[in-house]
């Protein structure tokens, strides 16, 4: 007789449970304050854009969605954002994302041949969406001129900072600030490099720790670490 009873409460609580569902708009709008925190101070006009949640999920509603960026991914071109769920059920979605910087770079104005020293008849501005581009596409005209080219550089090309002879920022063997941390806070360490870069190009530094890790040359001679 118990049973009976009881069966048409599991019926409905199961049913209640089917009919759960996420919306749509707190987890994108987590996605989308995330992506807003990272990008900023980025030169130029950005632009996000996410991919909508299935508004036919299946998963159960969240008291607050936290999103984060998987594991080696940045906020910049397109990426993928997660977000998670911790209470009162534990789920994990992943975001189709792109990101829009819109600002001046440089492109050749003509051929360069390897060697010649970069003039200002040379280069020129363009306006664009930089995050499609080569990450170490140059944006002012300061970092090119008076630089002689490795290689020859065909015209009409945005100028990268490979293409160029530029003294490094960061010398073998030398002691070393390095930086990490996320949005609203950083953190600074001391490391040996184990190599010599120009600005933007990648390091290897041993911590005191013994640990090596790779991260970016900075104009100012310190790093920051990818990870």
């Amino acid at each position: 007789m118990r049973r009976s009873l009881c069966t048409p409460l599991a019926v409905l609580l199961l049913a209640a449970a089917a009919a759960a569902q996420q919306p749509a708009a707190p987890v994108e709008a987590a996605a989308r304050a995330l992506i807003a925190a990272q990008t900023q101070g980025l030169p130029g006009e950005i632009t996000i854009e996410i991919s909508p949640l299935d508004a036919a999920n299946h998963l159960p509603p969240c008291l607050a969605p936290v999103a984060f960026l998987p594991s080696a991914a940045r906020a910049w071109g397109a990426f993928s954002v997660g977000v998670r769920c911790d209470a009162p059920v534990v789920w994990t979605v992943y975001l189709k994302a792109q990101v829009k910087v819109a600002a001046d770079y440089l492109v050749t104005a003509r051929a360069v041949p390897a060697g010649q020293i970069v003039g200002p008849d040379d280069i020129e501005l363009r306006h664009g969406n930089i995050a499609a581009l080569a990450d170490d596409v140059l944006t002012d005209a300061s970092q090119a001129l008076g630089r002689p080219a490795r290689f020859s550089l065909a015209a009409d090309r945005p100028v990268q900072r490979r293409m160029l002879r530029i003294p490094a920022a960061v010398k073998q063997g030398n002691d070393i600030t390095v930086v990490s941390g996320g949005p609203g806070f950083t953190v600074s360490n001391t490391g040996r490099a184990l190599n010599s870069a120009a600005p933007g190009e990648t390091v290897r530094v041993r911590l005191p720790n013994s640990r090596v890790v790779s991260g970016t040359a900075r104009a100012d001679g310190a790093v920051d670490i990818d990870e």
